[in-house]
């Protein structure tokens, strides 16, 4: 048995098997996979093995139609067959909601290049007779995808492996797991047989391996724990039935192909035919999440008792939708484990706080996932990026705060919530509140309507003091919904009087040590600010991308405060943290601390903000404190507002003039009600997150996850302002390089009266596809609708006539100069 390799891959159903031949394939020549037990006898084994396409997440689209078009290819490379059935996926509606969201997943998949068609309820009848359409709206199709066998899919992946020189060995359980500077050291046990159960040996071995991934399935909290670092990911039990021999069906058959699998969203589930038969798959409300604390030995290839009361409801609605199986009786059934996170999505990338080590963890569907995982893995391992921006798949979007009980709740939500309405506008309910800033309780009070970012409460809108529980609920739409009047009032304050905003959730770090400005001028794009200013800049990946967005306040010669995206606070910290550790030696000592809990932000902004502000500074000229000769733009004040000390800075994400007023937490209820009073004469409102996500689109301003990430650098994001090309930093050469292969821009859209683009929109000119939209939401200055994305460079210039594909039709669209709204920067600059 080796004991020395590259890639050292652990677990051995799809996924693992994916990411160990893709490795392989991508030119490491050292590679092992380890089992614990046999090939497939995690969840693989007792999956579905569904394929489908739909995913209304980018990347998620991405890893399904690699993983669907790759399947494809396995039989002529190994000579296995995966038992791919290419049938199709029929995904109905009962309701114009429901096809509302299909409308907007579709703009999606063309933007990843995904086929589809719509089907009428009388095309679906005279497809299909068996089908009962007459409560049906219309339905979506994907005639490429289907489903497979997912053990012979993971033997033919595994088959690829090793004609590509992989070593795979099963009965080896992984337990220590210890970092030697340059590579991992694994202890691993051989397992053994004992009384039908699986439990370690006495046989012993330490495999050193440069890079390692965990693809454990159901073992992931074990995993984490060896590691020593927290995992979203839990399982949860999934039910699916099979049913006898239906004659309706089969007669069917005798003339007519195989049935698509059929997915009816409104009764939450799948039926596919299996030997003349049905394979009835619910996803009820519900179901339990398992193995919080582990795996037990006794459970192998094991499954759960069936709990048909559970799943009774959709039961009956497929004897409603499928009538002819009302008399047919049920020959087979299965309850196993099935992995999921919180956010329902998989946990893909580098481990947080650990080097060289690789997570594959948390997939719902696996299945689909898998060839796609594989794939953009091994290009983040062996190329340093996937050509796809992974960081909504990072396990570090789940902070250190996260929990067992937590993760638990929260995976059984997302089990849940398969197939309820996925509204753009959605906020789910479970475990909240949980993080909240001091001023929570005021904001409520006052209307705020929340949403959770990185577990923190964040005020999307302020609806009526006297709305009930379910207003937020009943207001999500997929076109215009209930709140849309009012995060309009919220814009239209901050551009004509002054509103004020909760941002307390920004992730905040201080960086200081006789290091820290070499170090973050060359970790950063832009020239580091003077003592007292602040600049945008970014950090790049060592490929040339954008990795994170900062603001850099400078404190003083070596103390840095940085601001960075709310949601992501582990993920910037992480990388920060590792950056300043490689470069300590040649730059000197860095210290960076994560200081996000212990400063409330307000944002304050609008034309009377200022005079908000001098109603309540205290300083021995207060009329002049906030002047742009003492409190330039782009600068930072160290200001008291009453009897709290704020760290002020003069920008605003609006685009209007204004301050972030940054401040002790435990201030917060205090300077809230200074700010308050002080408001009040001048009209001042409580604004949300969804008014200024419009606002700073009227600005141009890029929002990182949105117009900056990993598949484009800051000269593609058409930042070249922010980008000091005099200097050397990380990521330059490789920016340079890549060139500018698709560019950023601005666009005002003539769409439907009552809808506003998501950001997830294809763009077209003439009849070429040609981009995608990124951002997307109204314009209160505009009075339409505007949008941000990506189109090729030649067609990014202002007055480009283009469309977008909204709710199945195509809208003009026209670019605009950058900074529609006030493209001088006059307001944000305004004296008094």
């Amino acid at each position: 048995m080796k004991t020395n390799v590259r890639a050292l891959v652990i677990g051995g159903g799809a996924i693992g098997t994916s990411v160990a031949y893709h490795l392989a394939r991508a030119g490491w020549d050292d590679v092992m996979l380890l089992e614990r037990d046999e090939l497939t006898s995690g969840s693989t084994w007792h999956a579905a093995g569904l394929l489908p396409l739909y995913n209304m997440s980018y990347a998620v689209s991405h890893i399904h139609d690699y993983s669907v078009k790759f399947y494809k290819t396995l039989e002529d490379e190994t000579g296995l067959n995966a038992g791919f059935s290419v049938v199709g996926n029929l995904r109905m509606a009962r309701t114009q909601d429901r096809m509302d969201e299909y409308m907007v997943y579709a703009s999606t998949a063309e933007t990843v290049g995904v086929h589809y068609e719509w089907m009428t309820p009388a095309q679906i009848k005279e497809s299909w007779p068996l089908v009962n359409t007459e409560d049906l709206k219309g339905a979506i199709y994907h005639p490429e995808d289907g489903y497979i066998n997912p053990a012979d899919l993971t033997m033919a992946m595994a088959k690829g492996a090793r004609q590509r020189g992989v070593t795979i060995e099963r009965k080896w359980q992984a337990d220590a797991f210890d970092w030697k500077g340059d590579h991992w050291d694994v202890t691993c046990t051989k397992m053994v047989e004992k009384g039908g159960n699986l439990v370690p040996g006495d046989e012993q071995v330490v495999i050193s391996a440069e890079h390692v991934v965990t693809a454990s399935g159901n073992h992931a909290q074990r995993t984490a724990r060896l590691l020593g670092i927290k995992s979203a990911a839990i399982p949860v039990e999934h039910q699916f039935i099979v049913t006898d021999a239906d004659p309706a069906l089969v007669a069917y058959r005798k003339d007519n192909p195989e049935h698509p699998v059929l997915r009816d969203a409104d009764a939450k589930w799948y039926v596919r035919e299996e030997r003349g038969g049905w394979i009835l798959g619910p996803y009820e409300l519900n179901a339990p999440a398992r193995f919080e604390y582990g795996v037990p030995d006794t459970f192998r290839a094991d499954l759960f008792p069936l709990d048909l009361e559970r799943i009774e409801e959709e039961y009956m609605s497929m004897i409603h939708r499928i009538p002819s199986t009302e008399e047919v009786g049920l020959k087979d059934d299965y309850n196993g484990p099935i992995c999921y996170t919180p956010d329902g999505n998989p946990l893909v990338g580098p481990a947080p706080g650990l080097r060289n080590m690789w997570l594959a963890e948390g997939f719902s569907f696996g299945i689909t996932a898998a060839g796609g995982t594989g794939y953009y893995l091994a290009q983040m391992m062996v190329e340093g990026e996937a050509e796809i921006d992974m960081a909504s798949l990072d396990p570090k979007r789940f902070g250190g705060w996260i929990t067992t009980e937590y993760s638990a709740r929260k995976s059984e939500e997302a089990y849940e919530h398969v197939y309820i309405l996925h509204h753009p506008d959605e906020e789910r309910e479970k475990c909240r509140p949980l993080r909240t800033a001091p001023s929570y309780d005021r904001l409520k009070a006052r209307g705020a309507q929340f949403g959770c970012v990185n577990g923190f409460e964040r005020p999307n809108y302020f609806g009526p003091l006297d709305a009930p529980d379910s207003f937020d609920h009943d207001a999500r739409s997929f076109r215009r919904g209930g709140w849309w009047d009012y995060a309009v009032d919220e814009a239209k304050a901050v551009r004509e009087g002054v509103g004020l905003l909760d941002a307390s959730a920004f992730t905040k770090h201080r960086v200081t040590g006789p290091g820290a400005t070499a170090f973050l001028d060359w970790f950063t794009c832009n020239k580091l600010p003077k003592v007292g200013r602040i600049n945008l800049t970014y950090a790049l990946t060592p490929q040339g991308t954008t990795r994170t967005e900062y603001t850099i306040v400078r404190l003083a010669e070596d103390e840095y405060y940085l601001v960075s995206s709310g949601a992501l606070t582990d993920y910037d910290g992480d990388f920060l943290r590792k950056c300043a550790e490689d470069k300590a030696g040649e730059f000197g000592y860095i210290a960076v601390e994560n200081v996000t809990t212990q400063y409330g932000v307000f944002a304050i902004a609008g034309p009377k903000s200022r005079d908000v502000l001098k109603e309540v500074i205290k300083d021995a000229e207060p009329e002049t404190a906030l002047s742009n000769k003492r409190f330039p733009w782009l600068s930072a004040r160290q200001i008291e507002l009453g009897m709290c000390p704020v760290n002020a800075i003069r920008v605003a994400y609006t685009g209007e003039l204004g301050w972030e007023l940054h401040h002790p937490i435990e201030m917060q209820n205090y300077l809230f009600d200074l700010l308050e009073a002080a408001g009040e004469k001048h009209g001042m409102k409580l604004v949300g997150a969804r008014a200024q996500n419009w606002l700073r689109q009227e600005k141009s301003y890029r929002a990182f996850g949105h117009e900056l990430g990993r598949d484009a650098t800051p000269l593609e994001a058409d930042l070249p302002r922010f980008v000091d090309l005099s200097k050397e930093f990380q990521g330059k050469a490789a920016m340079e390089e890549v060139g500018v292969r698709t560019k950023c821009c601005t666009l005002l859209i003539d769409g439907p009266e009552d809808a506003d683009p998501w950001g997830v929109e294809a763009l077209y000119h003439g009849d070429d596809r040609v981009g995608r939209l990124t951002s997307g939401g109204y314009s209160v200055h505009f009075g339409k609708s505007i949008g941000m994305g990506y189109v090729r460079p030649d067609l990014a210039e202002p007055g480009t006539r283009l469309k977008i594909r909204m709710f199945d039709q195509l809208w003009g669209a026209e670019v605009v100069v950058d900074s529609p709204y006030d493209p001088g920067n006059e307001t944000i600059r305004k004296d008094g």
